[in-house]
């Protein structure tokens, strides 16, 4: 018996965009920032993805549970520096493991 991993799936919160670029599947375990810049969607960075800036992120939210990959003690430490609302992610420190919903300001 084989059992199949379930891919990621991103969801945009704005109608807009759920309307014209529909859910995006990804690989289980993809790093969301990635995702997003793969779907040519624009991501804020200017450390490309090295975790320092702290200009991607986005306000992710599980639509079922386990769908994010855990806060990781260097992402807390991140996300309490910028004083960030309960609901955001620093997006290269995000990875995809079910169904999620993103929204970003600049969107």
């Amino acid at each position: 018996m084989s059992s199949t991993v379930r891919p990621g799936v991103i969801r945009f919160a704005k109608p807009d965009l759920k309307s014209s670029r529909g859910d995006i599947e990804v690989p289980r375990g993809s790093v969301l920032m990635e995702a997003l810049l793969k779907a040519g969607l624009p991501v804020a960075s200017s450390c490309r993805g090295d975790g320092v800036c702290t200009k991607c992120r986005l306000r992710v939210r599980e639509l079922e549970a386990g769908a994010a990959s855990g806060i990781s003690d260097f992402e807390r430490g991140l996300l309490d520096r910028i004083q960030a609302d309960r609901a955001e992610r620093i997006s290269c420190q995000t990875e995809v493991l079910g169904l999620i919903e993103v929204d970003a300001d600049y969107w």
